[in-house]
């Protein structure tokens, strides 16, 4: 399995009891991810878990609780920076392949890094943009079978 990026709402269903089935899968596609050392996030996912976690979940965590997961993730998985040039091919995403700035930066950062797999349910599974080939973990065909270098 190639090394793949994490999108925030793989990390929010991990804590979303509202949405039971989701998080059971969020919870094993982590559980896979790091028993594969193959999961890799980037700030701008930490970023925007903290804020769903403390605001928007239907049982929100306390900052305690945030930080906690935050430092964990930031130990078990690769963590990337938002930098400037990941900035500007975000931009460039919006203008040449018409994503939202926000999916179009975490894409970049997979593009920018070499990653051929971004695991979202933001995006069209089966979506090749520039190398960077997107999964949704939550739909009812995922498989992590079909997840190989050879087919990615």
């Amino acid at each position: 399995m190639p090394q793949t990026l994490i999108d925030t709402n793989v990390l929010i269903y991990a804590y979303d009891r509202s949405e039971p089935h989701r998080q059971r899968q969020a919870l094993a596609v982590l559980d896979h991810l790091v028993s594969a050392g193959q999961g890799v996030l980037s700030t701008q996912v930490l970023t925007e878990f903290c804020a769903v976690a403390l605001r928007k979940l239907t049982y929100v965590l306390t900052p305690e609780q945030v930080e906690a997961r935050v430092t964990h993730y930031a130990h078990i998985f690769t963590v990337l920076p938002v930098t400037v040039p990941v900035i500007q091919m975000g931009l460039r995403g919006v203008r040449e392949h018409s994503l939202s700035y926000w999916d179009a930066q975490i894409w970049a950062a997979a593009c920018l890094h070499g990653l051929p797999l971004l695991l979202s349910e933001d995006f069209n599974p089966g979506t090749v943009i520039e190398g960077v080939h997107f999964a949704n973990p939550f739909a009812a065909d995922f498989d992590w079978a079909t997840l190989s270098l050879d087919t990615v």
